[in-house]
């Protein structure tokens, strides 16, 4: 298999990498790999690299946002992102630059799983037993979801964003978002049709789905 390495351990380049800078974020360098089993492939330390190259710094600033700016746990989401990458090279089979999917997806189970974590160490400072909150909503996926559609949202236009916002963050009715942006109904309704089309690929690219 293309960019596959079988019984051989990976030695990654650290020095090499090592605090590299991709548009406005500091990206960590890409983990130092185990030896794998003879019988498990793992992914070329080339092609690691160059996952490392194109999505390190889009995955730091994204989890950055997700962590509320915890530089290190935004950090050791994106390493260990890396290091799943590594251990799974059928899931970057496509090349590289078609990964970004699977890494965002990845990353997002990552932090999630980071969440509960932390919620199970407070929960037993506090002396208290899973069962206390058997069936209890879990609010991290939801968390999570809804700050990634804020990343997407910040690539869109301006005027696109503002009328998603007033609409499905805010809950306003196209009249008053009208009367808020003061514009013409008609204006936002052409504009969050626009917006919504522009946002749609974005979010898929990210595996979600636009549900407003």
């Amino acid at each position: 298999m293309n960019g596959v390495r079988g019984s051989t351990a990976v030695a990654i380049d650290a020095t090499a990498l090592a605090g590299t800078t991709t548009g406005d974020a500091r990206v960590p360098a890409v983990p130092a790999v185990p030896a794998a089993p003879a019988a498990r492939p793992t992914l070329d330390q080339d092609v690691l690299a160059e996952l490392y190259r194109l999505h390190g710094g889009y995955l730091l600033r994204a989890m950055l946002r997700v962590t509320s700016g915890d530089r290190g746990k935004a950090e050791d989401i994106v390493q260990e992102t890396l290091l799943r990458a590594w251990q799974n090279p059928a899931a970057v089979q496509r090349g590289p630059e078609h990964s970004r999917p699977w890494l965002f997806t990845v990353a997002r189970r990552i932090a999630i799983d980071h969440y509960r974590m932390q919620a199970a160490r407070a929960q037993e400072v506090a002396d208290e037993t899973p069962e206390d909150h058997a069936g209890a909503h879990d609010p991290y996926d939801e968390v999570l979801v809804a700050q990634d559609v804020a990343v997407a949202m910040a690539e869109l236009q301006p005027h696109h964003r503002d009328v998603l916002v007033q609409l499905h963050m805010k809950g306003r009715s196209m009249v008053e978002v009208a009367q808020v942006l003061g514009v013409p109904v008609g204006t936002v309704k052409s504009r969050s049709f626009y917006a919504v089309r522009a946002l749609r690929p974005i979010l898929e690219a990210r595996g979600m789905a636009w549900a407003g």
